[in-house]
């Protein structure tokens, strides 16, 4: 693994429960086009890389799809269980799959090449476990994005919190832009073809409460900067977030927050 793997297994590990009630409800609106982009349907051998809280799982089962799903931190991997009864969920992680050459018809990853220190030997495995023909299909979040991404880390540099030294990044020599562009260039290097790239965006709406919380609770790399100083620090950064929540207040008492993603869809060649 990559410093930027260690990181990321120290991130998440114990904080299943708290991802789920907060941020796993934004990356849970790209999941039907991720889905229409496997052309995920009934009898479809689908795997879910990373699958989280289950909703990518939950989602394909309901289209009759025959899946799998596997995660690197065993809180998702119980969580997925609970969420979806029956189906097949083992601990596994990019870039290394414990599954054969060419298993699945489809493969797909919701906002995972994010979480990896090497991400064109992610997507290079995600293509061999792919039968030729079959199609994969990811989400990343593009950078730079949208300004509801950048609320929280707003907040946390006002505070003046500064990134902990364990935090990693991932290295140069396997680094990619996080634009329409460099996504399409790592799936094609990765040996896919019939690349195409969409953007979707939307506004999350939530409550600002329901917002802090995950961060809060140490989700994610945003969770550890806001949490570096201890609670010293979080509570500097919570009255900071409460000013800067007016930006993004809506008619309806809660924050319409803009984000934007890139969806990449490719197939194995043959077939």
């Amino acid at each position: 693994m990559t410093a930027f793997d260690v990181s990321e297994r120290r991130i998440w590990e114990g904080r299943a429960e708290s991802y789920a009630r907060t941020f796993a409800r934004l990356c849970a609106h790209t999941v039907p086009a991720l889905l229409d982009a496997a052309a995920v349907g009934p009898g479809t051998r689908m795997l879910d890389v990373g699958c989280g809280s289950g909703s990518v799982t939950a989602a394909a089962v309901g289209r009759g799809a025959l899946v799998r799903a596997t995660d690197a931190e065993p809180g998702m991997v119980e969580l997925t269980r609970r969420a979806v009864p029956g189906v097949d969920v083992r601990c596994g992680s990019l870039p290394q799959l414990p599954y054969k050459d060419g298993e699945f018809d489809a493969v797909v990853a919701n906002f995972v090449l994010n979480h990896v220190g090497r991400p064109l030997d992610a997507l290079a495995e995600m293509h061999r476990i792919t039968r030729p023909g079959g199609r994969v299909a990811v989400t990343i979040w593009q950078a730079p994005g949208a300004p509801g991404q950048a609320l929280i880390g707003r907040a946390a540099e006002a505070a003046g919190l500064t990134r902990p030294p364990w935090l990693a990044t991932v290295d140069p020599e396997h680094n990619f832009p996080r634009t329409r562009e460099g996504l399409c260039t790592l799936l094609e290097v990765a040996g896919l073809d019939s690349v195409r790239i969409e953007a979707p965006a939307w506004d999350h709406r939530v409550g600002a409460e329901d917002w802090w919380a995950g961060p809060a609770a140490g989700v994610a790399a945003i969770g550890q900067l806001v949490n570096s100083r201890g609670p010293a620090g979080v509570a500097a950064a919570k009255r900071e977030y409460d000013a800067l929540c007016t930006e993004f207040a809506a008619d309806d008492g809660r924050l319409a927050l803009p984000h934007v993603a890139l969806l990449a869809r490719g197939s194995r060649p043959g077939g």
